[in-house]
């Protein structure tokens, strides 16, 4: 049996930044969601049960969570750094899906959120 396609991923992480373009946002914050999956070869991890051979998805918050500190103008800017930062630091990372969300975006309307979403491949 041969494995032909494999993703770590974490769904669903919370985070209250300063995200935006309208002062108040830099200013009071916000709750944000994002979703991360990373497509790389598990095989190895499958084979030898050890955490070495794959990318270890706490260290993968860790880097969700230190680019979600650094305040931005928009979404945009925050998945790319995400998407890159992730990129640079774990080479069996072959593409990358990053999404963030605003769970209460300031426009007035009644919904879930406002986000974007970016593929990035090596």
């Amino acid at each position: 049996m041969k494995t032909v396609q494999s993703s770590i991923f974490l769904r669903d992480m919370r985070f209250y930044a300063y995200h935006g373009v309208f002062p108040q946002e830099r200013t009071v914050g916000g709750d944000y969601a994002v979703d991360l999956r990373v497509e790389l070869d598990i095989s190895a991890a499958v084979e030898h049960d050890m955490v070495e051979v794959t990318s270890n998805y706490a260290e993968l918050y860790d880097v969700v969570k230190t680019e979600m500190l650094q305040p931005s103008d928009l979404l945009e800017t925050v998945a790319a750094r995400i998407g890159t930062h992730v990129l640079n630091d774990f080479p069996r990372v072959m593409e990358v899906t990053v999404s963030v969300v605003k769970l209460n975006p300031p426009m007035g309307a009644d919904c879930k959120g406002a986000g974007v979403e970016i593929k990035m491949v090596r």
